[in-house]
């Protein structure tokens, strides 16, 4: 596996407030088993101490490593390089992505995008990744921007060969949309850790998408 190459599929994302209860070790541990694509962690400081989720990426870690599937840590940049993980993902208000890459050039780096601007400024700054979004509204982000379309996706697949994942909003109804557009990484939510057999739910979205 290219630790620095962001896989074709399905982006899966931890979150324990849309987890019917289910801690995130337990989710990754079913994710990784039902054929995920890519895993990454996203917790906010406010409601978790950052020692629990340095433990809990321990374990998720380990359960990643061991299936092949990279691992990418939201925000924490520390954390990322602590538990020895695949990549970082930072946002529009996080730190910049040339500095992320200079205290860790070995990590993927991925960036949340949300206009052409915001993807060309990302692809010139040397991310190895850009997430296109949110396609449609969204309500497991806090503090999230409009919903930004496929018209923006569509220019992503025209103007770029950055890697990219799709993602805001994204369930089995909208999902072939998404994919005509040209997206062949795609991430979904509340819509695989909110189902009762996430297993079965992601080979469910494989076939939709034909990803």
């Amino acid at each position: 596996m290219n630790k620095r190459q962001l896989p074709s599929g399905i982006y899966g994302i931890l979150g324990e407030a849309f987890s019917l209860g289910r801690s995130n070790v337990e989710t990754a541990q079913l994710l990784v088993d039902g054929g995920i694509d890519v895993l990454q962690y996203r917790e906010k400081a406010h409601k978790k101490d950052r020692k629990d989720m340095l433990a809990e990426c321990r374990e998720i870690r380990k359960i990643t490593a061991d299936a092949g599937v990279p691992f990418i840590v939201n925000d924490f940049l520390d954390i990322a390089l602590l538990v020895d993980a695949d990549g970082v993902h930072v946002g529009q208000e996080d730190l910049p992505v040339t500095e992320v890459k200079r205290l860790a050039p070995d990590l993927m780096v991925g960036c949340s995008t949300h206009s052409p601007e915001q993807a060309a400024r990302a692809v010139a700054d040397g991310a190895d990744y850009i997430g296109v979004g949110p396609i449609f509204t969204t309500q497991t982000k806090e503090d999230v921007c409009d919903a930004v379309g496929l018209d923006y996706l569509s220019h992503v697949v025209a103007n770029h060969t950055i890697p990219f994942v799709a993602i805001g909003g994204i369930k089995r109804h909208n999902i072939k949309a998404v994919a005509a557009r040209g997206a062949s990484t795609i991430c979904l939510v509340t819509e695989i850790i909110g189902a009762e057999d996430i297993k079965e739910r992601i080979q469910e979205i494989k076939r939709i998408a034909n990803v």
